[in-house]
């Protein structure tokens, strides 16, 4: 029995969440053993609990083979003392399951080359995949806070890495970069962050395992310009978690859309949370306007890495891709004059195509 760990979260989360769920109530049907429960996380779970991940929540989480998780937060929360605020909530998930390797895919469809940002024989054929480590570096790193000094407020935060947290995801990327086209780029800062320079040290020492990987080191701001550039010449990215942030979201628009990039997030166990790369857009919720795809190409993700059945992870994406050549575009990937649908008909088009694909 494969037991997956449901959590909406907020803003457009339930709504992407509930298509996903169509998708996996096809495999349901033809015979995988699934239970699905459902709990409150971000500020869904503020409002019921006043804490973004009761103890329920976590515990249901931690029995769980996967999590599939939607987004969470919103403007409304953003005076809330800290440890209240909804993003806290994931933080502190990712680091309880010590969940320490996420995976981003930022893959072009064939079909919507035309949406990127970028030029369609720049992106064409895009295929990249950001390895961030998740449970280090300055989100995490201490002391942090804000202090008066000469009777003014200084805020601080730590950036901080040790060689282990360095080390076991570097081994991620190796691996990943082995299994696709045995290319790595480590990006860091190393001319100016000491921390960092640690990190290309490990990873430098780390390849010594993996001859048959390329390896190449740049420095953060010239890969944010090299993304936009050239992003072809890139196979697998691997950074530290603030750079991997940001790096991430800006590879989302090369592919037209962030509404078009799943996540996976693993721990050593194989355990993972999957979601959509971007947030819980509350100025479009309940309006049938976001786009479902990322979140069900999460659900692939999640049968890919946590269930071992890429089978299943390869008909959920051969079914968004057949939706996609039909024509079908929400208000994010559509063209000027193209029509658009909503999020419902979407999620609809690819259960329709995953059903048609039943071998």
């Amino acid at each position: 029995m494969i037991r997956i760990a449901v959590l909406p979260g907020d803003g457009i989360g339930p709504e992407i969440v509930a298509e996903a769920l169509k998708v996996l109530e096809v495999l349901r049907a033809e015979g995988l053993a699934v239970e699905t429960t459902t709990g409150l996380v971000g500020g869904a779970a503020v409002d019921a609990h006043g804490d973004p991940l009761p103890d329920t929540t976590l515990a249901l989480c931690q029995s769980s083979q996967a999590i599939l998780f939607g987004a969470i937060g919103g403007p409304r929360y953003d005076t809330l003392p800290r440890e209240q605020r909804p993003e806290r909530g994931l933080l502190r998930l990712r680091k309880a399951l010590d969940l320490f390797a996420n995976l981003r895919p930022a893959q072009v469809f064939p079909q919507l080359a035309a949406a990127s940002a970028l030029k369609p024989e720049v992106v064409a054929g895009l295929d990249i995949l950001i390895v961030r480590e998740l449970t280090g570096d300055i989100y995490f790193g201490e002391p942090r806070g804000i202090r008066i000094e000469q009777g003014q407020r200084v805020g601080f935060n730590t950036m901080i890495y040790s060689e282990a947290e360095i080390r076991r995801v570097a081994h991620v990327g190796f691996q990943a970069a082995r299994r696709r086209q045995g290319r790595l780029c480590s990006v860091d800062k190393m001319n100016v962050l000491e921390s960092t320079q640690l990190w290309r040290d490990v990873v430098t020492e780390v390849h010594a395992e993996y001859p048959d990987v390329a390896l190449s080191h740049m420095l953060v701001d010239n890969a944010a310009m090299q993304l936009v550039r050239n992003p072809r010449q890139f196979d697998v990215l691997l950074t530290g978690n603030i750079f991997g942030d940001i790096l991430s979201d800006e590879a989302s628009m090369l592919t037209g859309s962030i509404g078009m990039l799943p996540s996976a997030s693993l721990n050593a166990a194989g355990q993972g949370l999957y979601e959509p790369i971007h947030g819980s857009a509350p100025d479009i919720a309940g309006r049938g306007l976001a786009n479902p795809l990322a979140q069900i190409l999460s659900l692939a993700m999640l049968f890919r890495h946590s269930v071992d059945r890429p089978d299943l992870a390869a008909r959920i994406e051969r079914a968004v891709e057949q939706t996609l050549a039909a024509g079908l575009r929400t208000a994010d990937i559509a063209l000027p004059g193209e029509a658009v649908v909503s999020t419902v008909q979407m999620g609809d088009a690819v259960v329709h195509a995953l059903a048609q694909g039943h071998p």
